[in-house]
């Protein structure tokens, strides 16, 4: 009798569980853009414009972001992009928003380039605020651009403005709840 009890509550139990681990993974913080898939190739109007030399045809328009399910306790968010490959190898930032509040899921096209009244702009590496577009040089292979969005358990006023990814990153120690990550390649044509 009591191996068919087993069997009977392994076969009850068995599909909950599949069902709640299946729901587990949909409910994770993810991040997404309708503009490219993950690992593709940027396209040309997100890239830098003059800013980069005189043959760069980008438009420098932050690229479209929307996230969903962020943890519980989510306050407000903060996005980086960063370019690991850029500067030699040391690393170059794109983009540093933050104070961006917990309700908004999307950061439409554009937004990361202007100041607006619910995003707060940090400082990218050429020192200016808000999104700069890669540039990449043309003899380079594709680098890779990782956008971050981080859940914050800080209020959206918790920072004040202009912060770098340094200053950011210390700021937010201890009150990240998680990423959610995409990672987009570009190479300037020759």
């Amino acid at each position: 009798m009591l191996p068919r009890v087993r069997a009977f509550v392994l076969a009850v139990t068995l599909p909950i569980i599949a069902v709640e681990t299946a729901n587990a993974q949909s409910q994770r913080f993810t991040l997404s853009s309708p503009a490219f898939e993950d690992n593709a190739m940027l396209p040309l109007k997100y890239a830098g414009d003059s800013v980069c030399g005189g043959d760069s045809r980008g438009s420098n328009i932050s690229p479209p972001l929307t996230w969903t399910s962020p943890p519980a306790g989510t306050k407000s968010f903060a996005v980086l992009m960063i370019d690991p490959d850029g500067l030699r190898g040391i690393g170059s930032v794109h983009w540093v928003a933050y104070g961006i509040a917990a309700e908004r899921r999307e950061l439409k096209e554009g937004e990361g380039g202007a100041p607006t009244a619910d995003i707060t702009n940090g400082k990218n590496s050429r020192g200016s605020m808000g999104y700069t577009g890669p540039c990449g040089p043309p003899v380079d292979a594709p680098h890779h651009y990782v956008i971050n969005v981080l859940a914050l358990d800080l209020a959206p006023e918790a920072l004040p403005p202009g912060l770098d990814r340094e200053q950011l990153l210390k700021s937010v120690a201890g009150h990240s709840l998680g990423p959610a990550s995409l990672v987009v390649r570009y190479r300037r044509a020759p």
